[in-house]
């Protein structure tokens, strides 16, 4: 395609990834869906009590199911989700490049042994940059709190849009990065896997935290939320199921953000 003098091209990436990370997704909307619509009974008196059991429950399905895909991703499927490799997976070539002929010969066996990560050392910079991230982010919200006040800004707006986008900034240049040099799995990868983490994983792990340390969470979220995420899922899944994506497409999803951030953003007064 060209534009503007500008040659694009259409990229492409492995559509079976994407139709897992779309099923995944859907999963996150119903496990939403339910326990607010439980929320809606008549008897509210009985439903809340009702909802915070149904939310545990889900909690614990949707913790399950994350095992499960991390299980599907790192174990089974691993070809899928190889950048380098994933258009060859189902052929002859990608087994000749994973299995060469002669990989039980002690050079390749050197050769392996020589790549093996120091899985000690990892694990230990992994701990360190997970604790120094925890303790910024406590001081990034504690900044932002008196900050958002003085812009007028409204906590469901500091939460849902501002902090995301601060938080997540290195990790949307890196999804943005390698979409660049057409390495589209890996962006896709980046992208949808820390939704997914947050859906299938943190989320329900806040609801058990809360029922062990008896401050009540629950999954029922108000009707914008549920809204926004289910129009989110919706356009990423319409979008990336085909396997292939364009500059259009992109700004699609640009342009659905920025609305939801204009929904999140007129709350309070629409309210």
């Amino acid at each position: 395609m060209l534009l503007g003098g500008i040659k694009y091209k259409e990229q492409s990436f492995q559509p079976v990834m994407a139709r897992v990370n779309a099923s995944a997704m859907n999963l996150a909307v119903v496990a939403i869906l339910l326990p607010t619509a439980v929320g809606f009974a008549p008897d509210t008196r009985v439903a809340a009590g009702t909802l915070q059991h149904l939310s545990d429950a889900v909690a614990i399905v949707l913790i399950g199911v994350y095992g499960l895909t991390l299980l599907f991703s790192m174990k089974t499927h691993t070809y899928l989700y190889d950048a380098g490799t994933a258009e060859f997976a189902d052929s002859d070539a990608a087994i000749a490049i994973a299995v060469p002929p002669d990989a039980n010969s002690p050079a390749a066996e050197s050769v392996e042994a020589a790549h093996l990560p120091n899985l000690k050392l990892w694990i230990a910079v992994l701990v360190g940059a997970t604790l120094i991230v925890a303790a910024e982010s406590e001081l990034l919200v504690n900044a932002l709190e008196p900050a958002t006040d003085q812009l007028g800004l409204s906590p469901l707006f500091t939460g849902v849009i501002l902090l995301p986008i601060i938080g997540n900034a290195a990790e949307h240049a890196t999804a943005v990065t390698v979409a660049m040099k057409n390495k589209m799995e890996l962006s896709v990868s980046v992208a949808v896997g820390s939704s997914l983490q947050i859906a299938l994983f943190v989320a329900p792990i806040l609801v058990l935290a809360g029922w062990l340390l008896d401050k009540p969470m629950d999954l029922n979220f108000d009707e914008l939320e549920l809204v926004a995420v289910a129009v989110a899922v919706l356009i990423t899944n319409s979008i990336s199921s085909d396997g292939r994506s364009n500059w259009l497409e992109g700004t699609l999803l640009l342009a659905t953000y920025a609305i939801l951030g204009l929904a999140f953003y007129f709350r309070p007064v629409l309210g």
